[in-house]
């Protein structure tokens, strides 16, 4: 896991999103185990309680799940949950905004999917 943090959110949420990327992505599947607190602190030179608070939000969104003595496990069914929720959410937020711009550009359907064919180049 790679991680260039920014000041535009707090590390515990960056690192949060991080984690959720590699589940959409496929890297974090049902049942793996999510690195230690210690580890990721020591690797990232975080606050334990930092990583801790980033796990805990996954635990409380029933992402990830805690086993005593043992780890954090991704939960049954967490990519599926979380890309329901973000096509959601683009399609509430990002999407309009999008559509607004395809409009003020003078762009066609055709010719967004002629740039898609061409690897986004017009």
């Amino acid at each position: 896991m790679t991680i260039g943090w920014n000041d535009n959110a707090p590390i515990y949420r960056q690192l949060k999103d991080k984690v959720i990327g590699m589940m959409l992505d496929g890297a974090l599947k049902a049942g793996d185990a999510l690195p230690s607190v210690r580890q990721i602190a020591a690797e990232y030179q975080l606050n334990p309680i930092t990583v801790s608070k980033a796990y805990q939000e996954l635990v409380d969104d029933n992402l990830v799940e805690k086993r005593r003595g043992i780890g954090m496990y991704v939960t049954e069914g967490a990519s599926e949950k979380l890309l329901a929720s973000e096509r959601e959410r683009f399609l509430r937020e990002e999407w309009p905004a999008m559509i607004e711009r395809i409009r003020r550009l003078g762009l066609n359907v055709d010719q967004l999917l002629a740039a898609e064919q061409q690897g986004g180049q017009a």
